[in-house]
């Protein structure tokens, strides 16, 4: 009787659901097209709008095509501030405790580092990591570490070896991010297109992709390779990271120059921690939003817009702070405010560095922000965007969204590796602050001013 009445009660539910959907008719899947996006921790929202484009005086680098644009840009969220140690520390650590816990399960160690399933092929090199156990991994390898040498357990000492030098301390160089990409690029080539009558891709179809590797003395290795493409994930590339900052770029980058103190601490030290990372190369900061995305999904399971560098348009468009015709991000055309006060960490005097209260880098957001929201969008250091760099962008690019990507493969000329900087950094004079000042960096340098922040598009209105 119980059953009967519970049936009752679920088929008129379902007849009160459909009285205004007329039986026969198109009438959709039924999913609320009212979606608002929650706000991403720590980044801020950028409306959409239009604006001109380019420099407004005579580029810094002095460019012949340098014409303005007026365009416009889709909504977005934009990282607050440059991207910090402190977080580049949180991808560094992910990375250590992933290839440890791998480790550790190749080691023998799956029944207390995996996760446990029962299916019979079970693969340690694939399995599901159990991150509940990275607090008693650290412990245990720390007391195994301390005993090695009393006749005391060493399993987990020895599986994790080759990730420490004989001290204990981290083998930086072993931090390897490994992840894919879609490389739509290939997708849409003529030649590519889908044969939608057949089913299938044309017989000559092809994608031109990367491939990545390790040897035995763990040194990375890719190459890029032709394969036919068949299927889409004959699309994908494969990429293999270092991700630790090059620290040696505070005594590479200026030769004669005292600064072994920032070379040893400016990155592990936590007096630096809310200073932005630099070291980094373009090829690290795009390895890094593809795992704050991955990390994101995994936490909420939530299939949210990736994080990724930002265009040129938008970076430029954010600096302006919706101020179409805006010199510097603070909306005058000096780099000082009506008191003399410097409003940006640069370079303002020949070798005055210390006169904006900044020798270097400093810590993030110690300037009024631009009318978005958004700190150090002028100096500080600089920043990487995707776009990627020639002299006459803005001459052939798309007045809307306008941007210029391409993703260099390995055996790619190095004049495709170059890809545009923005905003200016500690070491420069304020021409290069201003918002529509344009320089390059090649994709696989690392500069002691170059830092990064992350966007996300946004969905809806």
């Amino acid at each position: 009787m119980k059953v009967r009445k519970i049936s009752l009660i679920i088929a008129l539910a379902a007849v009160v659901a459909s009285c205004n959907k007329p039986a026969g008719e198109l009438v959709g899947t039924g999913q609320n097209g009212n979606f608002k996006e929650a706000n991403p921790y720590g980044m801020v929202f950028v409306k959409k709008g239009s604006f001109m484009m380019g420099a407004n005086t005579q580029s810094a680098l002095f460019e012949q095509n340098d014409n303005q644009l007026m365009v416009t840009v889709e909504a977005f969220w934009m990282d607050e501030t440059e991207i910090t140690n402190d977080e580049y520390r949180q991808f560094v650590q992910w990375v250590r405790d992933s290839i440890a816990l791998r480790m550790a399960v190749m080691g023998g160690l799956e029944d207390e580092y995996a996760v446990n399933i029962d299916y019979d092929d079970f693969e340690p090199e694939t399995g599901p990591l159990n991150w509940k156990r990275i607090s008693n991994l650290w412990d245990r390898f720390r007391r195994e570490f301390a005993g090695r040498n009393n006749g005391g357990e060493t399993e987990l000492y020895e599986a994790l070896e080759p990730l420490f030098y004989s001290d204990g301390s981290l083998k930086t160089t072993a931090l390897h991010y490994r992840y894919t990409w879609m490389n739509y690029d290939q997708a849409v080539l003529p030649e590519n297109k889908y044969d939608v009558a057949r089913g299938c891709y044309p017989p000559n179809a092809s994608s031109r992709v990367d491939t990545a590797w390790t040897d035995e003395q763990n040194a990375i290795h890719d190459s890029t390779i032709i394969r036919p493409l068949r299927e889409p994930k004959d699309l994908l590339s494969h990429k293999i990271i270092s991700i630790y900052p090059d620290t040696m770029v505070w005594v590479r980058d200026f030769q004669y120059s005292y600064n072994d103190p920032m070379l040893l601490k400016y990155f592990s030290h936590r007096g630096f921690s809310e200073y932005p990372v630099v070291g980094v190369t373009w090829e690290q900061a795009h390895a890094f939003c593809r795992w704050r995305t991955d990390f994101l999904e995994e936490a909420t399971r939530l299939n949210a817009q990736v994080y990724r560098l930002p265009t040129e348009a938008e970076w430029e468009y954010a600096a302006r702070g919706g101020r179409k015709m805006a010199a510097y991000p603070w909306g005058s055309n000096y780099a000082r405010d009506s008191k003399g006060c410097f409003l940006a960490n640069f370079k303002p005097y020949r070798g005055a560095y210390n006169d904006d209260t900044g020798s270097t880098t400093m810590r993030v957001a110690q300037f009024r922000p631009n009318d978005f929201g958004l700190f150090d969008m002028a100096g500080n250091v600089a920043e990487w965007t995707s776009t990627a760099y020639t002299s006459t962008n803005n001459v052939y690019t798309h007045d809307l969204n306008p941007d210029y990507q391409y993703m260099a493969r390995k055996d790619d000329p190095d004049v495709l590796k170059r890809k545009i900087v923005k905003g200016g950094s500690w070491k420069d004079v304020s021409a290069y602050l201003q918002c529509g000042a344009r320089t390059y960096e090649y994709q696989y340098e690392d500069r002691s001013y170059i830092g990064f922040r992350c966007v996300r598009s946004h969905i809806g209105e």
